[in-house]
């Protein structure tokens, strides 16, 4: 028997040990509610929660692409994306981020690749997406990298890190400076990352290497030191991870519900779709519960109370799934902090007509408040209005426009409110296009006149002097195949233009779009070449002030109801004075159709426009687009593609077969010789835009086949096309009068001859 003074001592003994009793219960019931039962929780430093499960096949998780690999050959233990190489470091409600993938491409200083490894990522059929909060990253000096995705969505983007020297790098910010940044959308599924060197030759010392990669930009600050540090490629891939959106299944949630696995049939679950844009769904807790809402009991109730919500002289009551406040005995109001909370209780006062009192006067303040408020916002949006009038230069533009009258009598100065009317307020399906200097919207004037309005991006003050001559030069050329500018807007922080409105596209839409259509004919095209090289000769040589457009590429050409070509786009323009040949300029301009002695020099000429039309004219031959993803190098740039083929005498190979087809022999020789002169490095080897127009202005009246000419002609026609053509390529042509066909008989081995169709003699 033991007395009670034993029982006192054992008690004592065994006191501590009842709250690590309770706290172990604690423990094993929450562990409950992160697992199915019998299921491991933890793999190394990682809490792995249903609906995904450690282990391949063993149940313990929703499906097999939420089971977790831990490979336990690692120490800690690594898990793994089911059986995808893909390391997992974190599992949130909506998100999981797995370990990086880096692309990069190492030079040595003469622009040799010393090493280049790939970087790419597929979750196709997976229940995983990358999420947007990613951001595609570009480090090196001089690099171009783009992103190509055909998965979930398909997606092409691209991004530019220039730098000269280390003193122009801005530590942690990717302006563009050794480090860019570009957006991805939601719901990629699969990606991959490629890199160019611009220079190729000449690599800056400090930054042998080019780095792409896809990555969470809170997790990356960029450092001067990474162009040169040799760790920076592991460095990433251990602390910049990708973000990945999950869902379960690909039915939304009013599909998932009349399946039989649906998940969130648990007790204070709530079902929620996927905002991914490829189906799927996920569980998430009522609001006041929290827990694991895929599991039996997984959601609790959340005890509010503890948070003090109420007022000092309030008592909480917590209930399922949220609270109650109630004010002490004397106190009135709701009792909920921050809004009426508890009031003292004072029989002498009147609370009733004073609450009418004061509801009714702060009603009439409000009311008056806000017609005086709106009034206010009217004229301030009134006097800004004509503030940005007079600083965009509308005075300035006034006084032009009076003094050249009979020149510019088309020319209005619209109002913002106007331009807002027509576009709809801007409206998303009022966009005609995007650029890099605006936005371009469709607007119906007041008048139902349909016009193009010009939204720019942003307007450097210093510069607007200069636009208002451009205003005024432009608002003076008349040219049938330069789009006519109506007028422009100075009411708005940046000012608008106002062009005519040109219905049938671009022109580099019917090449790469609608190729294909009858009316676009060699014909067609020659005559379309010729348009707008007359325009860009009269913008050169005829207007008041020479005007050298910049950005010549094939999406600035428009084509009117009748496929009348018309030079657009002169956002970038810059007007030239008589008395100068070239003017330096901030490189601007488009990839693959950018003047390279321009880029290199910012010496900026006519005959930069020269080469520009050349690669349109490339465009017109070949039907490629100016840059390529081959991973051909001499392929990637359509320039250096034409100008090499022609060198090693292989025209007739890359043109299009419509224009090889329809278009005589020595018309494409005579025009790719032409694109070749216009494609030279040095501008000064180059012909003038007046050269290129006369040159393909003769070319047009030689537009039939020379084999559907008469006969004593076409005899003359195939003793000439017999002889051997090795200025252009490696052929020699023959008839065969038995099939009535040209043979082009290849001189190297294993290739394909080209048949060209001719009239076999009477």
């Amino acid at each position: 028997m033991f007395s009670n003074s034993s029982f006192l001592y054992i008690f004592l003994l065994f006191l501590p040990f009842i709250p690590l009793a309770k706290q172990d219960t604690n423990l094993i019931a929450q562990a409950k509610t992160i697992t199915k039962p019998n299921c491991q929780s933890k793999c190394g430093n990682l809490t792995v929660p249903y609906p995904f499960g450690i282990g391949i096949g063993t149940s313990c998780s929703i499906s097999p692409w939420f089971d977790v690999n831990c490979n336990t050959s690692f120490n800690p233990p690594k898990p793994f994306i089911s059986t995808r190489n893909f390391e997992i470091l974190e599992i949130n409600d909506n998100t999981l981020l797995i370990k990086n993938f880096v692309r990069a491409a190492c030079y040595d200083t003469s622009g040799n690749i010393i090493r280049e490894n790939t970087a790419s990522i597929n979750l196709a059929a997976t229940p995983y997406s990358f999420s947007d909060i990613n951001r595609y990253t570009v480090v090196g000096c001089d690099d171009f990298a783009w992103i190509t995705a055909s998965e979930g969505r398909n997606f092409s983007s691209g991004c530019v890190a220039l730098c000269s020297r280390t003193e122009d790098l801005i530590e942690g910010e990717c302006s563009g400076i050794g480090c860019c940044q570009t957006v991805i959308p939601r719901g990629l599924q699969e990606f991959n990352a490629t890199i160019v060197n611009l220079k190729a030759v000449n690599v800056s010392s400090f930054s042998l290497c080019g780095y792409a990669f896809v990555g969470d930009p809170e997790r990356f600050r960029f450092s001067a030191g990474d162009l040169s540090d040799p760790g920076f490629q592991n460095r990433t891939i251990d602390n910049v991870p990708v973000v990945l959106d999950w869902a379960i299944g690909t039915p939304n949630c009013s599909e998932a519900r009349n399946s039989g696995d649906f998940a969130c049939v648990h007790e204070n679950s709530v079902c929620v779709d996927s905002e991914t844009g490829l189906g799927g769904y996920r569980c998430s807790c009522t609001e006041g519960y929290q827990g694991n809402p895929y599991l039996d009991s997984g959601c609790t109730d959340i005890n509010e109370c503890e948070s003090h919500p109420c007022d000092e002289n309030g008592i909480c009551t917590n209930t399922l799934g949220g609270f109650h406040c109630a004010c002490k005995k004397g106190y009135v109001g709701n009792g909920i902090k921050d809004e009426r909370g508890c009031t003292a209780v004072n029989s002498q006062f009147p609370v009733i007509k004073f609450s009418l009192g004061i509801s009714f006067g702060f009603l009439a303040v409000i009311i008056a408040v806000t017609v005086m408020y709106f009034s206010i916002k009217k004229r301030k949006i009134m006097q800004l209005r004509e503030k940005f009038f007079q600083q965009n230069g509308g005075a300035l533009l006034k006084q032009q426009i009076s003094s050249n009258e009979t020149n510019m009598k088309s020319t209005k100065i619209f109002s913002a409110v106007e331009l807002e009317k027509a576009t709809n307020n801007y409206a998303e399906d009022r966009i005609l296009g995007r650029g890099s200097y605006g936005t371009v919207y469709k607007g119906i004037l007041h008048d139902q006149q349909v016009v193009a309005i010009k939204k720019s991006r942003v307007m450097d003050q210093s510069q607007i002097e200069q636009f208002i001559n451009e205003v005024v030069i432009l608002a003076q050329v008349n040219h049938r195949n330069v789009v006519k500018i109506l007028g422009c807007c100075l009411e708005t922080e940046v000012p608008m233009l106002v062009y005519e409105y040109v219905s049938n596209g671009t022109l580099y839409h019917h090449i790469h779009n609608n190729g294909g259509m009858p009316w676009f004919s060699w014909d067609s095209r020659l005559r379309i070449a010729t348009e707008a090289a007359g325009a860009l000769a009269y913008l050169h040589s005829a207007a008041a002030m020479p005007v050298i457009h910049r950005d010549v590429k094939s999406p600035n050409i428009l084509l009117d109801e009748y496929y009348t070509a018309k030079i657009s786009d002169f956002g970038a323009s810059r007007l030239v004075p008589v008395d100068q040949t070239q003017i330096s300029t901030l490189v601007q301009g488009t990839l693959g159709y950018l003047d390279p002695e321009y880029f290199n020099t910012g010496q900026l000429t006519d005959k930069s426009d020269v080469y520009s039309f050349g690669v349109v004219l490339a465009e017109l031959m070949t039907g490629r687009k100016p840059l390529s993803k081959t991973t051909a190098e001499d392929e990637k740039s359509l320039a250096t593609f034409f100008v090499v083929s022609i060198k090693e005498n292989r025209l007739f190979q890359i043109v299009d077969p419509r224009v090889l087809r329809e278009g005589s022999l020595g018309q494409i020789r005579s025009i790719g010789e032409l694109v070749k002169r216009c494609l030279k490095l040095h501008g000064e080897e180059r012909p003038t835009m007046k050269e290129v127009t006369m040159e393909l202005e003769g070319l047009r009246k030689f537009s039939k086949h020379p084999w559907s000419e008469q006969d004593q002609v076409q005899e003359e026609e195939i003793g000439l096309m017999s002889e051997q053509t090795s200025d252009l390529y490696n052929v020699s042509i023959s008839p065969d009068l038995s099939t009535g066909k040209y043979t082009e008989q290849q001189q190297s081995s294993g290739a394909t001859p080209l048949i060209y169709p001719v009239h076999r003699p009477r």
